[in-house]
């Protein structure tokens, strides 16, 4: 691809500026994929094992009202903002295959930056999140047939990362996965069944033992609801949607809206089931990690943990893609995926990468404060506020008064959310270090 300078306005095809940054070809595959697999893609950035913490981070301080209502919302406005995205992949006659790209062709150099800086952020969070997840399960398998607590959670944590590495380098890039896919679905299909009917059999058990009521003092609540706003955001959303949409064949738009669609729809359904049915069972004193609460079978429970392990590992290789996309493009990794050369960049490459991801995941192994933090300060402006305003930008001269209205509501309202959640959130973390030291055994 030919770069020109970052400062070089030229007009787009709505007569609008926009500027040409300097951006990289890909040494992965593009527009590949069908609209169906890219909808599995999406559906199982949804339906992960962070589902198996979403009744102890969003019902639980939000309730039964704020939890329905809040997620409802929140489902609607995430189809709403990534519709807006998907439509922008092609502006201005040129395929936008990453999101600082998309933002430097509208905005310029620093937005492209800004943009960059803030989606891998996102990223790597939410691949911390996934690690202590994967860990979180491990720990769960050894504390049914162990009980002597000579393994930690950090440790658990190391054997995560050290398998999220070794899969990393087996697979090259997002379009390999394939089988995986399918395999991603079965596995996420058995966690998700257990929790329920586990839950379900709990909850027939004891129908009039459960809380609902929200914890904590007025103060504690309102910086806990705050962070749990952001938890809402964060469920629904990838942060790396034009990455995904790179590798859906034409008519781009088209197949991606289709499978948003998709996403929304049946995608959401397995995701609400075990949240609401965790939270029926469980009420208030549901933690962060679902399986932890349920009763049943040693081997079932095992196998659900298993399951919930294996499939976060396949997970976390679609977040961490635009890193890998990037070192690859940078140093010009290309061809087979077991050539030498290409094997051992991969290794130090994605092995350092996660390294990193997995010191800090077992340093601080609060799940549900990284949910917030990066709903807070990533999530949110990437999904809601940049969205928004890029569509208002570079539509707007077929945007009536009340649609450029709509989109600056958003905006500001956003803007304040994004402040007001990254605070609690930092509040939460701060808590959490006081009441527990680093490299903590939850």
């Amino acid at each position: 691809m030919n770069a020109t300078g970052a400062k070089n306005r030229v007009s787009n095809v709505n007569g609008a500026e926009h500027f040409d940054i300097e951006v990289p070809d890909t040494a992965h595959q593009i527009s590949s994929d069908s609209w169906f697999q890219v909808a599995f893609v999406l559906t199982t950035s949804i339906n992960n094992a962070y589902v198996l913490g979403y009744t102890g981070t969003v019902m639980v301080p939000l309730g039964w009202v704020g939890g329905v209502i809040g997620l409802i919302l929140a489902s609607a406005i995430s189809l709403y903002a990534n519709i807006l995205v998907a439509k922008l992949h092609e502006f201005g006659g040129k395929r936008h295959i990453r999101y600082r790209d998309l933002a430097g062709f509208i905005y310029g150099r620093k937005a492209y930056c800004v943009t960059w800086g803030l989606q891998y952020v996102n990223l790597f969070m939410i691949n911390c999140g996934f690690i202590i997840l994967a860990g979180s399960a491990l720990k769960a398998v050894y504390v049914l047939f162990r009980d002597d607590h000579t393994m930690k959670l950090p440790y658990f944590i190391a054997i995560a990362g050290l398998v999220c590495a070794v899969f990393a380098i087996g697979v090259p890039h997002l379009s390999a996965l394939g089988i995986w896919l399918g395999v991603s679905t079965i596995l996420s299909l058995i966690y998700i069944i257990v929790a329920m009917v586990l839950s379900v059999k709990d909850g027939v058990k004891t129908p009039h033992s459960r809380n609902y009521e929200i914890q904590g003092s007025s103060i504690s609540k309102l910086f806990t609801i705050t962070a749990a706003a952001a938890n809402l955001v964060f469920v629904f959303n990838t942060g790396m949607l034009p990455e995904i949409q790179a590798t859906v064949k034409q008519p781009v738009v088209k197949n991606m809206v289709k499978a948003l669609y998709f996403q929304f729809t049946l995608g959401l359904l397995p995701m609400y089931a075990v949240m609401f049915i965790g939270y029926w069972a469980y009420g208030s004193s549901t933690s962060t990690y679902l399986l932890n609460n349920v009763n049943g079978p040693v081997w079932v429970k095992a196998l659900a943990n298993i399951s919930a392990f294996l499939q976060t590992v396949i997970c976390l290789h679609i977040f961490a893609s635009p890193s890998y996309e990037y070192m690859d493009t940078k140093f010009g990794i290309k061809g087979g995926t077991f050539v030498l050369k290409n094997l051992l960049f991969r290794i130090m490459a994605r092995g350092g990468y996660l390294a990193v991801s997995t010191l800090l995941s077992a340093l601080l192994p609060f799940l549900g404060d990284f949910m917030s933090l990066t709903g807070a300060v990533s999530t949110i402006p990437l999904t809601f506020i940049l969205a928004n305003h890029m569509y208002y930008k570079a539509k707007n001269d077929k945007l009536n008064t009340m649609q450029k209205l709509w989109h600056w509501l958003n905006v500001v309202f956003f803007s304040l959310m994004s402040v007001a959640a990254t605070i609690a959130a930092l509040r939460l973390i701060v808590v959490d270090s006081k009441n527990f030291h680093v490299f903590s055994d939850l």
